[in-house]
């Protein structure tokens, strides 16, 4: 019985993927299109940065998560088989050629590609004279008044430092014959500007803020000698949460756990490539960081920075072609949102069509005098939301407002905190998320009043309310007048808001309550046709793919016969293979322009196809901790665009990566004859060429020249 029971461990074990390899398996791909020369150079630099503060917050939450369960002394295993102690060494291992690689990119292609089209990163020691000059005032004004160096050592407490900022570490030689090293600390963290501009007669020119002091840190210790200078970085651990069982006042909790995170240990150091082991040590000492967490930086320390150059102004050809966000040739903007969704329910697919109808729901909404009450969740918004705004104005016009603010919206909670505050003065009744889980989901409901009746309109999203991601990310939206959808959407309310039990939704599927238990009963249906010999098929984009369960069923879906198709975009713990005989499963993930955000379920069901969109991923976190929603797409020109959707995704031949067994990805190789085909860019030619075929259609019109009037 042992026997059969390890026996059976390990076969669920080579099922599966380890979480946090395959994230950074993911990154690389992110890096791979830093390394690709097709991709326009300032576009490459983007994509380098992205893979920085990417590692930012994987050392911040998962590196610092694993760190927590090794201090409690957790000894279990992940589903694939590693305990936390494993996995950070292996975590180790694969950042450290992580970093080696961004570094190599950065220092041997990228930067002398961009001083060859005219951004050049000056070094000190190779300035002119009116330069030189220039920056000496720029330092004498700007630059040595704010700084100010900290003494740290023997005796001194060692300051609390900001964590993802640099700072600069100086050793000072010793003050007497025999004596030891003094240390320094200057924080820049005040100066968001690394990069400093320096006047040219063509092109941008700058030199880094850390080569600025170092070329003139003898200002700063008059009197001794300088030995070293050396910029680092340091990551703390952003693991910290609040226990809501114990707290009474969960605002004030979470502003406690900011506050919290600025003091947390240090879960990462990165030091410049070239500092003495002497000032490598005393950091390490310093910040109780072991040696294997520290990388070496051989450029600007953290790469993330590298986003300002990516932005840089005046190099448009270095960058992509636009790609305008197209209007819906379903939705009129000249006219009222509730007329035109009137006609029939419309699917969005951002950004490629405008986010503008979305934004207009709420707005019109805040205005119309028909308008009762609008109840919405807010997940993650802009500094400056049209949406907090519209709702702020809705409840100023008498409307009952209700917003559900998820407070534990990670790295948006201080954000968060203030709308909530902000909506509360306007007179809204703001909700602080769900006692004990993350509300995730994305939905807003309006209810007007018409001359037949009470209506709800409805809108269901992948992606969250904010209008500056809905023109990065790929999302659904999907709006509707549609009765049971908004019965629906209303009692889904009633339940996060108050104290009201969820009962059987018409619909849609709600997540910790019944999101896993459908999805199982879709693959399970699919699964039990394919065993009659049924053509069975079970497509999904998502953007992980964790949850031991369904990935079990999704296995034995596959072993049993179903065709199935997975675009998962990061992380995907399903081992391909590992179906067993008959196995069919595909597994690919696509990096371009755009982030990969939607999540669109297909059930072939015989031929009665399910298409669903939702906010959660197959993830465990999404299906059991999180308020999620699964609606479905039941309008057949709306499910036929999704499924069109779905199938440009997976016909990707150029931006397209597939999983093999060992976790690694390859790029999808195109056939002998096969025509390109770069999804992003077919659905935004797809959706041009809808609004072109729309204006085909409009019928012609004659507008008369009317003589103005003399009146005076």
């Amino acid at each position: 019985m042992k026997a059969g029971k390890k026996k059976g461990k390990k076969a669920r074990e080579s099922s599966f993927l380890n979480r946090e390899l395959s994230w950074l398996e993911f990154n690389q791909r992110v890096l791979d299109e830093a390394l690709d020369p097709a991709v326009p150079l300032l576009e490459r630099v983007k994509f380098l940065a992205i893979t920085g503060s990417n590692l930012d917050e994987f050392f911040m939450v998962r590196v610092g998560g694993l760190d927590l369960v090794v201090e409690q002394g957790g000894t279990g295993r992940d589903p694939s088989g590693l305990t936390a102690v494993e996995q950070l060494d292996l975590i180790g291992r694969r950042v450290e050629r992580m970093v080696a690689d961004q570094y190599r990119l950065y220092r041997e292609d990228l930067e002398p590609a961009l001083a060859r089209a005219g951004i050049r990163r000056l070094r000190m020691d190779r300035l002119g004279a009116d330069q030189e000059a220039y920056l000496a005032r720029l330092f004498e004004s700007e630059v040595y008044p704010v700084l100010t160096p900290m003494a740290v050592g023997e005796g001194v407490e060692f300051p609390l430092l900001a964590g993802l900022v640099c700072h600069i570490l100086v050793r000072l030689a010793p003050a007497e014959p025999g004596g030891a090293d003094d240390f320094a600390v200057i924080p820049v963290a005040g100066r968001s500007a690394r990069f400093l501009a320096v006047p040219v007669s063509s092109g941008h020119a700058y030199v880094l803020l850390e080569d600025l002091v170092r070329s003139r840190a003898g200002s700063f210790f008059h009197g001794r000698d300088v030995a070293e200078v050396t910029a680092f970085r340091i990551t703390r651990n952003a693991g910290l949460s609040v226990r809501e069982d114990f707290s009474d006042d969960f605002l004030a909790a979470m502003e406690s756990v900011l506050d919290e995170r600025k003091r947390s240990g240090c879960v990462r150091l990165e030091m410049e490539a070239g500092a003495s082991a002497a000032a490598r040590a005393f950091l390490c000492a310093s910040l109780d960081v072991p040696p294997e967490r520290v990388f070496e930086a051989d450029g600007p320390v953290g790469v993330a920075v590298l986003m300002r150059l990516a932005s840089a102004e005046g190099f448009d050809k270095l960058k992509n072609r636009p790609w305008p966000p197209q209007p819906s040739p379903r939705i009129d903007l000249r006219r009222s949102i509730f007329e035109e969704l009137s006609k029939g329910p419309v699917l969005l697919y951002h950004p490629y069509e405008s986010f503008e109808p979305v934004l207009r729901l709420v707005d019109e909404a805040s205005r119309d005098p028909d308008v009762l009450s609008i109840k919405q969740i807010l997940y993650r918004t802009s500094a400056d939301s049209p949406v907090i705004a519209a709702l702020r104005r809705a409840a100023a016009n008498g409307k009952a407002v209700t917003a559900l603010v998820e407070l534990k919206a990670r790295f948006d909670e201080a954000r968060n905190i203030a709308w909530a505050k902000d909506l509360e003065r306007a007179g809204a009744q703001v909700i602080y998320g769900v006692k004990g889980l993350k509300t995730h989901a994305k939905v807003c409901v309006v209810l007007r009043r018409e001359p037949h009746g009470m209506v709800r309109y409805t809108h269901f999203g992948t992606g969250n309310y904010n209008e500056k991601t809905a023109a990065l990310y790929g999302d659904v939206s999907y709006m509707s007048r549609d009765d049971e959808l908004g019965a629906d959407a209303s009692a889904f309310f009633n339940a996060v808001c108050g104290y009201s039990q969820p009962g059987e939704f018409r619909k849609i599927a709600v997540a910790p309550i019944g999101l896993r238990e459908r999805l199982l009963e879709l693959i399970a249906s699919e699964t039990e046709r394919a065993r009659r010999g049924q053509k069975a098929l079970i497509m999904a984009k998502l953007n992980s793919l964790v949850d031991p369960q369904i990935i079990s069923a999704l296995c034995d879906a596959s072993g049993a016969g179903v065709d199935v198709r997975l675009n998962v975009r990061g992380i995907c713990c399903l081992k391909p293979g590992s179906a067993g005989p008959g196995g069919n499963i595909t597994v690919v993930s696509i990096v371009d322009r755009y982030l990969e955000h939607a999540r669109i379920f297909r059930f072939l069901q015989g031929g009665e196809e399910r298409v669903f969109i939702s906010s959660a991923d197959w993830m465990p976190r999404n299906l059991d901790k999180r308020v999620e929603l699964m609606t479905p797409i039941e309008d057949t020109a709306c499910r036929n665009r999704a499924i069109a959707i779905l199938e440009t995704h997976f016909a990707d031949n150029e931006k397209a990566h597939i999983l093999k067994g060992d976790g690694s990805y390859a790029r999808v190789v195109r056939g002998k004859g096969e025509q390109r085909l770069r999804s992003q860019e077919a659905l935004f030619a797809m959706a041009c060429e809808a609004v072109a075929q729309a204006r085909a259609r409009k019928p012609t019109s004659f507008e008369p020249h009317v003589p103005p009037s003399d009146e005076a």
